[in-house]
């Protein structure tokens, strides 16, 4: 029999026991503390896997969180990638060469501000599918999936000499429902395939009772300042057993059209010590971000697209650097190191070069270059056609006539409509815009609709994200039949079969190409363009749009070469400059608003109170606060006003509707009409923060402001509700205010309305 060595890191080969003590972890029986952090092994070039496995042990961590992304590995229904930049086994063979422990995320749900959550699309082509739930048709592939990644990764265990401690079950499930049978069959599923290390679950605070079960060991997320109560709460509902902090936030994510997210170092640094001094696990989320390259990037709810950078204001930054808060937390964790134990030096940064202008002189028009049609009477969502991302072309024939408006039910995400070729429209799903003003015809005219899907909404039950039209499509209020569908997915494929000619204007692939004599991470400055992808050599560094925050996009140098190198843009609307260069450092916060899409803006006016249908005081309790409307009522218009404790700023993180049902009512349609007071100088304290269901964020008012502070929100349509709830931001040590109103209105109480919410 081996002799098991008397060490708290992994040890390659030789199996070793982990369990779930009274009040610590056990590793062979002895007490371990896990220090992780997360890191996305599809984020991060499969070139630059181990320096980033080097920067996380040497941040001070022992373990790594390592998500699994459904659709990451089966993007077409019943074909499976594990290899290159999908080897899951491999990124953590690696982890354990580098003296990680890992926790493994497998999902099938994720979050992440991944496409879908992680979901795979073609789940979305079953229109009435209930996804996360029992419905046999999300189990039967769910449990497909997870019977994969047993036969992938069980063999990498602890108990089988490998670097797996713990498997994590579903992701948050308490903030999307709480069936724990649910939850059963998917904990089921992965011990049936063998795993045999403990499983557990992770959720916030404030629903952490949700989908309960006493067969997973509970640990809970958080971000800076609650960890007092965030333990508390996990205490409540687990009284024994370590704490353990499942996703702690250094800072954020960011999304198109919203400041760029940072946090101070020194608060996260003093929190981590709170918590190694009490013996408290955590896993820093992120601990390095990396980049959602490709397609891959989500959206937050309501519809707000993620940008391509997942930087996070981590400790590790996009590009793999040290910045501030890594030395601040590895100082930190060099005081609260195990017996004997070492840190490793940092290693060596990677090349970082400048790429001179390159021209790009060569075009091929989108409609030039389209792909052989489907023909449909109708246009249908593009998962229907059995397409899963990219943009899609729905076109037709008008009759000669009179000026009339166009309508569509719905149009996800961006929608440019053309008339003979000729720009007339554009419809935009963030403000839930779907009509045009059509100008006359003096004869039968082609009609373009060309759909450009974000990524879809990875949060909440608005996952179910079905992108292009949704019909029908009508002119003057008849129905438009006879259709030809484009589809046009972007991958790799297409771009060989390009036809480039000289430049012309309208969407289209831009190319060009650059000479190098020594290769090095760059950072492409995009802000000469507009909207669109970026491929280099073939690869897709992601989405890039001029309204920021992020203006770069970061160019690893496994994907460069000596000697020549091809680029090429699709560009939707159009560059200002045909010219790309390359930086030596990143632009992650230069937000241009005024180059965004046409909007309607807010509401304008003074705010005219109805009789509120609810009232409270405030709770200095953790959790959501409920309020009843008494009897079911209807409305469009939901105005919750808050008043502040003296000298304070109103702090909500989330606000709820609750329908007929029972249940939170979709975001899908929701958008903030108007309200009275938001922090946007010293902090990110917008309105929408209250409705983008992210507890880690907040809406909060302007500093000195007097309240009472109203928020208005427009769901969209009338709807039947029951009631309302509020959950305040922070440790729950200050509430939101001393009170608060709710109100519930088809009237925009005295408001003057934008144009496009005029039209239900």
């Amino acid at each position: 029999m081996l002799e098991q060595p008397l060490t708290l890191e992994p040890c390659a080969r030789l199996p070793r026991t982990f369990e779930i003590g009274e009040s610590e972890f056990l590793l062979d029986g002895r007490p371990i503390l896990i220090r992780c952090g997360e890191i996305h092994f599809p984020r991060v070039p499969r070139e630059y896997w181990r320096h980033r496995l080097k920067m996380c042990r040497a941040l001070g961590l022992n373990a790594v969180c390592a998500y699994l992304f459904w659709n990451f590995h089966e993007w077409n229904e019943g074909c499976f990638d594990w290899s290159g930049q999908a080897d899951a086994a491999e990124f953590c063979r690696m982890a354990q060469e580098e003296g990680l422990w890992v926790l493994l995320r497998p999902g099938p749900y994720a979050c992440a501000e991944w496409e879908m959550g992680g979901l795979p699309w073609w789940l979305a082509r079953r229109t009435d599918i209930v996804l996360r739930s029992t419905d046999p048709r999300f189990m039967a592939p769910a449990l497909g999936y997870l019977h994969e990644v047993a036969r992938v990764l069980t063999p990498l265990q602890v108990t089988r000499g490998g670097p797996i401690l713990m498997v994590q079950v579903e992701n948050e499930y308490g903030s999307y429902g709480d069936d724990s049978i649910y939850i059963g069959l998917l904990r089921d599923a992965l011990v049936a395939g063998g795993f045999e290390v403990p499983t557990f679950a992770c959720n916030p605070p404030q629903d952490l009772a949700n989908g309960f079960r006493p067969d997973l060991f509970q640990v809970v997320n958080f971000g800076a300042g609650a960890a007092r109560t965030a333990f508390a709460a996990l205490r409540e509902i687990q009284p024994t057993g370590p704490l353990m902090n499942g996703e702690y936030y250094p800072a954020w994510f960011d999304m198109w059209g919203r400041r760029h997210h940072v946090a101070a170092p020194a608060p996260i640094a003093a929190e981590l010590e709170h918590m190694l001094e009490n013996r408290h696990s955590f896993s820093i989320y992120m601990a390095h971000g990396g980049t959602s390259f490709g397609l891959w990037a989500g959206a937050d709810r309501p519809f707000s697209p993620d940008t391509t950078s997942y930087d996070y204001d981590a400790p590790i930054s996009e590009a793999g650097w040290i910045t501030p808060k890594f030395d601040m937390i590895r100082r930190v964790a060099v005081r609260h190191l195990e017996a004997g134990e070492r840190l490793p030096d940092p290693p060596e940064p990677k090349p970082v070069i400048e790429i001179p202008p390159i021209l790009l002189n060569e075009c091929a028009p989108l409609f030039s270059n389209l792909p052989a049609p489907v023909l449909d009477e109708s246009p249908r969502p593009m998962e229907e056609y059995g397409h899963g991302r990219g943009a899609i072309l729905y076109r037709t024939v008008l009759p000669a006539g009179p000026s009339a408006t166009l309508t569509v039910k719905a149009a996800h995400d961006f929608t440019w409509a053309y008339i003979g070729g000729k720009p007339v429209g554009f419809m935009d799903r963030r403000r839930q815009s779907y009509r045009l003003e059509l100008p006359a015809r003096e004869s039968a005219t082609r009609l373009d609709l060309l759909v450009y899907a974000m990524g879809r909404v990875n949060f909440g039950k608005e996952v179910l994200d079905r992108k292009g039209i949704h019909g029908p499509v009508q002119l003057g209020g008849q129905e438009l039949n006879g259709w030809e569908v484009f589809r046009l997915p972007l991958d790799l494929d297409p771009l060989h079969k390009l036809d480039f000619q000289a430049p012309a204007s309208g969407p289209a692939f831009w190319r060009g190409s650059f000479e190098l004599d020594s290769t090095g991470d760059s950072f492409l400055d995009m802000r000469p363009w507009g909207k669109g992808v970026v491929w280099v050599n073939g690869n897709m560094l992601g989405r890039y749009w001029q309204i920021g925050p992020a203006q770069t996009l970061y160019l690893p140098r496994p994907w460069l070469k000596v000697g020549r190198n091809e680029v090429v843009v699709l560009d939707l609307v159009g560059p200002r400059e045909r010219v790309l260069v390359g930086l030596k450092e990143p632009i992650l916060d230069d937000l241009r608003l005024h180059l965004d899409f046409p909007a309607p803006g807010r509401a304008t006016g003074t705010f005219q109170p109805t009789e509120p249908l609810a009232s409270a005081i405030s709770s200095r309790e953790t959790g959501w606060q409920h309020v009843g409307f008494g009897n079911p009522s209807r409305g469009r218009y939901l105005c919750f006003e808050i008043d502040p404790l003296a000298g304070a700023p109103g702090l909500v993180a989330e606000l709820d509707a609750i329908a007929e049902s029972g249940r939170s009512l979709s975001r899908d349609t929701w958008r903030v009409l108007w309200v009275s007071s938001e922090e946007t100088n010293y902090e990110a304290g917008e309105a929408v923060n209250a409705i983008d269901g992210q507890t880690a964020t907040s809406w909060r008012s302007e500093r000195g402001a007097l309240g009472p502070h109203r928020l208005v929100i427009d769901l969209g349509r009338s709807e039947m509700l029951t009631g309302a709830r509020v959950l305040p931001a922070g440790d729950g040590a200050a509430p939101c205010g001393t009170g608060y109103r709710v109100y519930l209105s088809d009237e925009p109480y005295g408001l003057e309305l934008p144009i496009e919410s005029t039209c239900d």
